[in-house]
């Protein structure tokens, strides 16, 4: 039976591969059959599922959770709190052809996950889009464009059909566009600011 080893107050366990030259912060664990490939940078707190794949040089912050199955390919960065839903797909080139390799960061389009945005299971984020903050991708969603902060975002090609606050929970928003909480108001229908900003 193979079992979770301690490194540097991170759990690994020890199915699982971290290349030379990755960080990872304090508290950190990584769970069976994962890799975590050169040059990565992974905070402290995280938790990385089962089966999951860090690519070269991406960028985790603190306290994000990636469930089983996941593949964060070089040009994706995960911005703190960010939640990973189990077999979520993100991409790095727009038109990949097997014939005409793209390989090397010069190629790679940039995503960026913002600070506690949650992607649902299965949900596929194609890449050069970045995710706002606090933003909630339902599961089986296919993200194609930008996603605003706050944004409730389902479907195929994914579109925003209502907000959520900081907890997630689904906001209704007056006429006037504010939500009936108070605390968040919706500008231009296209931006929801909360009120503490």
């Amino acid at each position: 039976m193979r079992k979770l080893y301690k490194k540097q107050n991170n759990l690994i366990h020890e199915s699982s591969y971290v290349d030379e030259d990755v960080v990872i912060g304090r508290g950190t664990s990584i769970w069976h059959f994962s890799h975590i490939q050169s040059g990565a940078i992974i905070g402290s707190d995280c938790s990385i599922g089962q089966n999951v794949n860090i690519g070269n040089n991406v960028i985790i912050g603190n306290s994000v959770k990636i469930q089983n199955n996941v593949s964060v390919y070089e040009g994706v960065e995960l911005e703190d709190y960010v939640f990973c839903g189990p077999s979520i797909v993100f991409t790095n080139v727009m038109r990949p052809r097997s014939e005409f390799p793209q390989r090397g960061s010069k190629f790679y389009s940039k995503t960026l996950i913002k600070k506690s945005a949650s992607i649902g299971a299965n949900a596929t984020i194609i890449c050069g889009n970045v995710i706002g903050k606090y933003s909630l991708i339902g599961a089986g969603s296919v993200v194609t464009k930008d996603v605003p902060d706050f944004a409730l975002v389902l479907g195929n090609p994914g579109k925003v059909i209502g907000w959520v606050d900081k907890r997630g929970n689904q906001l209704d928003i007056k006429e006037d566009g504010y939500s009936k909480c108070g605390n968040y108001h919706l500008v231009d229908k296209l931006k929801l600011i909360e009120k503490n900003e």
